[in-house]
């Protein structure tokens, strides 16, 4: 009984303690509540009426693009923009607060927007259309019988504006109608102006209660640091479509830009960098009182490219020369071209050291949207500037797709580095096909060396018609002849492979695959187009021995914590992205080291041997050059100028391919890899001559 009772006095002690504690804590809230709202309440309803807190975007810098030295292409320059927030102030002081605005960016030349019709000087004007005109009145409550003085005057009653100054009161009415027909609220600003001047920046934050409601913000504006300079390869960015924004609502706003075309769009997702959020306190007037970052921002990755900002810059300078000297007869004889390409690759990395497609055009256009004029510029302009030449179109080889056929003949058995084969100018086979050599009297007896160095249209013929065009394009497809490199940017063609599968696609409805066809191909005709990229990409598979490579314009991509994506993450980027597949290019295949020399010692007589097709361009070079020079047909009458090569012979580093759409001879485009090979290889081309009464020809077949 002593235990329980004992037992009973201890839990009516601990009941009573936290009975007490409650208590106090009661107490002490009611107290605290007291003070809240009887003692400080005035002051906390005066201070919360009086202030507002609102949430606006850090953007987040873009990402740069660089070029491999480091050097800037594309960066985001940081520009102020001014906005306006409704405030609760008299009008009388949200007038003045206006005019004192207007005023500032007037002392720093700042514009501002002023979409107001009319004007006042030196006379009273509306500046719109009287169609227009009538629903902007009715719009507005304005008679329609109503002069603009007229309307000026009751817009000025309707905003209370009590100034006397006319050019004041305009101003004034400028940005109140602004307002108006935006919407602006609390939570809701206007833009006034962009791009104002740090001198105006400061006056505005060192006077912040002078400027009711304004708000200064900092926007990253994408800036193209070298104008034109390989605008193909490095794309634009401009405003985000409601398209786009639809299906990436969660990332982007309205007002955000997204890359359009090239690296600024194939990498978007590293370039963009993600938004902070600040936080401003106004006062009830619309001064600020502070502010304070609750999420940073987060700057966009950086795309290093594997091109030389100089070297790409003589590229494009060497081929709109080049193009130029061509249409203007400079070679004796004019033809009516204005486009072409150039790609020059790293014969080992499979790295693009510049490309160039001509013409080109300027990507600031596009910056902040374009402009009708420039936009139909581009669009009616027949050359196609916007269209990458370079990986984008695709053209009939000719004869720079001979070195195929001849390894596809040596590789297979068909001819040794032995065999001679006897031009008599008209290969007479088949009795309803013979085409001719372009030497119509016959070159006599050819290896294949030779054979390459004067380029013998019969010699191929008849390789070709032994081995059969399977074998063919066997070994074109090898070489990546017909399939997609995998460089980083988008609409990359595949081209045409001529084969008898390709027949069956290209032409369904006359499939059959005839003796005629082979001898085509086998000079880069019949159904063959490829890309000069992926030209660029077999002359350094011959140049490196036959090792496959993978053509790459992106070194590396650098995060703004100073890491870097991984090749692995890249490539799954990449090819997720643009949709790639991995091809099979036959990489069982090994050349053998005899048959690749008589190749390319072919492609050395073209350049240094006096009976060599491009031999008039580099016999004073420094530097022995592997080369081959090619005319192709192409519809609409043309013929397409290519030449193709690379050095040094002996340990070869760069490969370099240009096109000249119509160009009509492919010796007249072998000065654009000469001047290129002199810049890449340190070499002054002062002394160079060319032999301007060269005899050209078209190694094309007839």
């Amino acid at each position: 009984m002593a235990k329980r009772a004992k037992k009973k006095i201890n839990l009516n002690l601990r009941f009573n303690i936290l009975t007490v504690i409650m208590y106090i804590v009661g107490i002490i809230l009611i107290a605290q509540l007291f003070s809240l709202q009887i003692v400080h309440g005035a002051e906390y309803r005066e201070e919360s009426n009086t202030r507002l807190t609102r949430e606006t975007t850090l953007e987040a810098a873009r990402g740069s693009i660089l070029d491999k030295t480091g050097t800037p292409l594309v960066t985001s320059k940081m520009e102020f923009s001014l906005e306006m927030y409704k405030s609760k102030v008299e009008t009388e002081d949200l007038n003045q607060a206006i005019l004192n605005m207007v005023q500032v960016l007037e002392k720093y030349q700042c514009t501002y927007i002023d979409s107001l019709p009319i004007k006042i000087e030196p006379v009273f004007e509306y500046t719109i259309a009287d169609e227009t005109l009538e629903k902007w009145k009715e719009a507005n409550k304005i008679d329609k019988n109503d002069s603009a003085e007229q309307a000026f005057y009751k817009l000025k009653e309707k905003y209370k504006i009590n100034n006397n100054n006319i050019q004041d009161i305009r101003k004034i009415m400028g940005i109140r109608y602004l307002l108006t027909q935006n919407g602006y609220s609390s939570t809701r600003a206007v833009t006034i102006s962009k791009s104002i001047s740090r001198e105006a920046v400061a006056e505005f934050s060192e006077s912040a209660e002078k400027f009711a409601g304004i708000n200064i913000v900092v926007e990253p504006i994408r800036q193209y640091t070298s104008g034109n300079l390989a605008s193909h390869i490095l794309g634009y960015a401009s405003q985000i479509d409601a398209t786009e924004y639809e299906s990436r609502k969660e990332t982007y706003s309205q007002n955000d830009i997204i890359g359009k075309t090239g690296i600024e769009y194939v990498f978007e997702e590293y370039l963009k960098g993600k938004n902070g959020i600040k936080q401003i306190d106004m006062a009830v007037d619309g001064t600020t009182t502070a502010e304070y970052i609750s999420k940073e921002a987060v700057a966009g990755a950086d795309v290093i490219l594997t091109i030389d900002a100089n070297l790409q810059k003589i590229t494009e300078n060497a081929l709109a020369a080049n193009i130029q000297k061509i249409a203007s007869g400079g070679f004796g004889q004019k033809f009516n071209t204005n486009a072409g390409a150039c790609v020059v690759m790293n014969v080992n990395t499979g790295e693009i050291l510049a490309m160039a497609s001509y013409p080109d055009y300027y990507p600031e256009d596009f910056v902040g949207g374009i402009s009708e004029q420039n936009w139909a510029k581009y669009r009616d302009n027949q050359s196609k500037p916007l269209v990458n030449k370079a990986t984008q179109n695709s053209y009939s080889p000719g004869s720079t797709f001979k070195m195929v056929t001849a390894i596809a003949g040596l590789e297979s058995g068909t001819i040794t580095t032995q065999t001679r084969i006897n031009d008599t100018g008209t290969y007479r086979k088949y009795s309803d096909y013979q085409p001719k050599c372009w030497n119509r009297s016959g070159h006599g007896y050819m290896n294949v060396t030779s054979a390459i160095e004067q380029s013998c249209n019969y010699f191929f013929y008849d390789t070709a018609d032994r081995m059969g065009i399977d074998t063919l394009a066997k070994y074109a497809k090898y070489f990546g002849l017909g399939t997609k490199t995998g460089i980083e940017l988008q609409s990359e063609t595949q081209g045409v492979l001529a084969s008898k599968e390709t027949r069956a696609i290209v032409h369904p409805n006359d499939a059959y695959w005839n003796p005629g066809f082979t001898l085509q191909a086998a000079i880069g005709q019949n159904d063959n187009e490829f890309s000069p990229v992926q030209m660029a990409r077999y002359i350094s598979m011959l140049a490196n021995g036959g090792k496959p490579i993978d053509v790459t314009i992106v070194k590396a991509i650098r995060k703004s914590d100073g890491s870097e994506a991984s090749k692995q993450e890249i490539d799954q980027f990449i090819n997720k992205k643009l949709g790639l597949t991995q091809e099979n290019n036959e990489e069982g295949i090994q050349l053998n080291k005899k048959n690749l020399d008589a190749v390319l010692q072919g492609m050395k007589s073209v350049t240094s041997d006096g009976a060599g097709t491009a031999y008039s361009t580099f016999r004073n070079f420094n530097i022995t050059v592997g080369g081959k020079t090619g005319s192709a047909e192409a519809p609409n009458n043309q013929t397409h100028g290519w030449f193709v090569g690379f050095a040094p012979f002996e340990n070869p580093e760069i490969a370099i391919v240009t096109v000249v759409e119509n160009g009509g001879h492919g010796n007249y485009t072998a000065e654009v890899a000469r001047d290129i090979m002199a810049e890449y290889f340190g070499m002054n081309t002062q002394n160079v001559e060319e032999n301007m009464n060269a005899i050209p020809y078209i190694e094309i077949m007839m």
